[in-house]
């Protein structure tokens, strides 16, 4: 047996990002996380990762909060503890690629109002669509972590893996991290994983993965075995099922090891006490679905994202087609050998979950395309892990070419004109950023902060007998 490294493990707790947002809709508040930072930056926590994801357009949309301030006020809050964000590389938190001045100013103003690593992914793992990002988190000073979207295919195999790590690393990454978004992560193969990746890149390693195969605590085990140096894990409150793994165990499981990571349990256990009545209020009132937290097997059998599965239940409710449920679970894999083997993660997953069925339904394959597939086999979204045939390319775009530069060498400095059209709108430099993103939920948003401004604007003016200008 090899040697076993000897140093403590250090964690990232994900429960203000990735932990509400894959076991309840990222519905977690400002105002609901406020009262518990201060125990949390007692922990020791390597990280807490707080921001990005979801978090920024449920802010919005949802919330009406600004994610802005969510920062600002998590900032003044962790005196001891960095806090981390993820980032779609040139997709930045939307679902489309932005210029590279709305990336760059993005990230600039990301890490000025508290960022201290941000997390940088592409869902095809084509490092053109990263470099903008990473160059950016550089000059700013920021930590750049750039994550590999793992996936299984004949394609993604270990020397796949640790070729694109070296090529991150070669762009000016600070850090690695495995990102298991769909729980696929074997204990064994994480080992394999993790001792190539550390023989051949000088740089830490962080895993990220989804308890919905249900291994994942047994693959962080042997990742750290093999010299992985840090794991993202959630509250207990908040763990498993789509989420991850539980803080509580996995710190237990490292006690009196080489790897103890020395947390005090008492502490962790009244951190969990806050968020347990959060737990219990999301389950009564149907916000967290029980479905969410049991182990799915299918995860690993059709490597579909846990999120993904119930998408996909949902869009077959909607058609009156539930019983064909077996059968999109079978044409997935086929659809993505056909579009270049993509990891299925956001927004892929959606657009190979949407053709399956379209072709299920519709009765002959491709007979309905997607603008979404349509983009995606274009090259819109950068380049597939595998080339697309021509028969397919053909099939779906027709005689359109395919897209073979960085699709974002195709985009014009927007920032300018982005200010201009939301200037009715600004009330801070951030605020060109949220409408660059998400134009109308932003709008929404500003309007909705406009009201709620005049009417306490308005409320002061009352009490002091004065007239209040329309």
């Amino acid at each position: 047996m090899a040697e076993i490294i000897k140093k403590p493990i250090k964690i990232t707790d994900t429960i203000f990002r990735d932990a509400h947002q894959s076991l309840i809709a990222t519905r977690m508040t400002t105002e609901d996380m406020l009262p518990i930072i201060q125990k949390l930056d007692q922990v020791g926590y390597h990280s807490m990762e707080v921001w990005g994801g979801a978090t920024f357009d449920a802010s919005l949309r949802f919330l009406k909060e600004d994610p802005w301030e969510r920062l600002r006020s998590l900032k003044k809050g962790f005196k001891n503890t960095k806090l981390q964000m993820l980032l779609r590389g040139q997709n930045i938190l939307g679902y489309r690629n932005y210029a590279d001045d709305v990336v760059e100013y993005f990230v600039q103003k990301a890490i000025a109002n508290g960022i201290d690593i941000v997390r940088i992914f592409d869902a095809l793992n084509d490092t053109r669509n990263l470099k903008t990002a990473i160059d950016a988190t550089n000059k700013e000073g920021g930590h750049a972590q750039v994550a590999i979207a793992y996936t299984l295919s004949k394609v993604h195999t270990i020397e796949y893996f640790t070729n694109l790590a070296k090529e991150l690393e070669s762009m000016g990454a600070q850090s690695i991290c495995i990102k298991d978004m769909a729980g696929l992560l074997v204990p064994y193969e994480a080992e394999k994983l993790v001792k190539a990746l550390k023989a051949n890149v000088d740089l830490p390693l962080q895993i990220h993965s989804h308890y919905t195969s249900g291994v994942a605590s047994m693959s962080y085990m042997k990742a750290v075995e093999a010299g992985c140096d840090v794991i993202d894990t959630a509250i207990s409150p908040f763990a498993l099922g789509t989420a991850q793994p539980a803080t509580e165990v996995m710190v237990e499981a490292f006690r009196n090891t080489p790897f103890d990571t020395g947390f005090d349990q008492e502490l962790l256990a009244e951190i969990a006490e806050y968020f347990r009545p959060m737990r219990e209020a999301a389950l009564d009132s149907g916000l967290m679905n029980p479905k969410v937290l049991g182990v799915n097997i299918k995860t690993l059998l059709y490597q579909v994202p846990g999120g993904m599965l119930s998408n996909l239940v949902s869009q077959l409710k909607e058609q009156n087609a539930e019983h064909r449920f077996a059968e999109v679970l079978e044409e997935m894999p086929r659809v993505r050998a056909d579009f270049g083997f993509p990891p299925l993660v956001t927004p892929t997953s959606q657009i190979v979950g949407t053709q399956a069925v379209l072709n299920v339904l519709g009765g002959e394959r491709y007979k309905l395309i997607t603008k979404e597939s349509k983009a995606l086999v274009k090259g819109e979204y950068g380049r597939t892990p595998v080339a697309i045939s021509p028969e397919i390319v053909k099939q779906i775009i027709g005689e359109d070419q395919q897209i073979t530069c960085r699709p974002a060498d195709l985009i014009e400095p927007e920032i300018d004109k982005l200010r201009k059209e939301a200037s009715a709108y600004i009330k801070q430099d951030e605020d060109v950023l949220s409408y660059a993103l998400f134009p109308q939920v932003a709008v929404d948003y500003f309007n909705h902060r406009d009201a709620k401004l005049t009417k306490v604007d308005m409320t002061v003016a009352d009490k002091q007998n004065k007239v209040y200008p329309v």
